[in-house]
């Protein structure tokens, strides 16, 4: 059996913040969260409920840093829902939130985009104090973690085992440019231990000239992550991570629905559902020494290029309605 981690990266918006002040908790919830709009919610409650009808399970990555400034019931808001509807919630994390902290900011006035912009200590601090905001809105204590951006090194693998959370998903093999900096290549894509930490990272298929593509909903055609979890099966893969966001449903301002990767995200939940050898799970369910009995060096799936071109179509009428992804 391959799993199929459906990985959801759950977070206010920080640049909203940003633009309008930290009185903007409500509309934050909204436009990220919830996901409302004119013609319907598509947030993280319609991706339960999509879940819910065709028997499958989600991973949300819920990023408790706003709780320094709005407290732990801003959080309590996204976990409780998730958590009460019998999905998983693991913890990401967003420094940006610690400008907007004031004197609750863990590390005294000290600022970054990514936790790999801080030393070790000052990563253990964060991810401590993240998770206990987590733990305190209602969530179990998690076991796995995702960087804001990607944005973790060898040091949050560090970090991370100093403070008792045995996973990490935030090497993307198929970005080749991210902000990750972990000492992996992009021939990674399979789980290993790596500075005391299991590092599974998020799944890719190959592109045109030798390049790799991220498993994202907005990424890749629904035929794309559907003939990934395949490939995944039938090469004896035993985790298949895809990344969306809670606020994926939308367009880029966030304003209107984006029926394309609505239609995506329904067609790849209805099909995955229906998929033979294949389930969905969360990292708690996952063994983890079970979890290292996998390929570090699988080959992804195969590029095609009538796959190619069918999503780049798609891609572009996605990006001429709704704004670039």
């Amino acid at each position: 059996m391959t799993n199929v981690l459906i990985t959801i990266d759950t977070e206010y918006s920080a640049g909203m913040v940003a633009r309008k002040g930290v009185s903007c908790r409500a509309e934050n919830f909204a436009r990220s969260i919830s996901c409302e709009t004119e013609s319907g919610s598509v947030g993280i409650a319609y991706q339960m409920d999509r879940f819910d009808r065709h028997g499958l399970k989600g991973v949300f990555f819920v990023d408790p840093m706003p709780g320094l400034v709005w407290g732990a019931e801003a959080i309590a808001d996204v976990v409780e829902p998730i958590v009460s509807r019998g999905h998983e919630v693991q913890l990401h994390l967003h420094p940006e939130w610690l400008q907007f902290a004031g004197t609750n900011n863990p590390l005294g006035q000290k600022t970054g985009r990514n936790i790999k912009d801080f030393p070790f200590e000052e990563q253990c601090i964060l991810l401590s104090r993240a998770r206990d905001i987590l733990v305190a809105a209602g969530a179990p204590r998690p076991t796995a973690f995702r960087a804001g951006n990607y944005g973790a090194d060898d040091d949050t693998l560090r970090a991370l085992c100093e403070i008792g959370i045995p996973i990490d998903t935030s090497h993307c093999p198929g970005i080749a440019r991210s902000d990750c900096e972990i000492s992996l290549g992009s021939d990674t894509v399979g789980p290993l231990r790596h500075h005391g930490t299991i590092e599974m990272p998020i799944g890719c298929i190959e592109a045109a000239r030798g390049a790799t593509r991220h498993c994202q909903l907005t990424a890749l055609s629904a035929r794309e992550i559907l003939a990934a979890s395949k490939h995944a099966r039938d090469t004896r893969m035993r985790n298949l991570i895809v990344v969306s966001h809670s606020f994926e449903l939308l367009s880029r301002d966030r304003s209107q629905v984006n029926s394309v990767v609505k239609r995506r995200f329904d067609k790849v939940c209805e099909q995955l559902a229906s998929l033979h050898g294949v389930a969905t799970c969360g990292f708690t369910d996952i063994d983890t020494e079970t979890a290292l009995l996998g390929n570090t060096t699988a080959n992804p799936l195969p590029h095609k290029p009538l796959r190619t071109f069918e999503r780049l179509v798609e891609q572009s009428f996605s990006n001429l309605f709704y704004g670039r992804a």
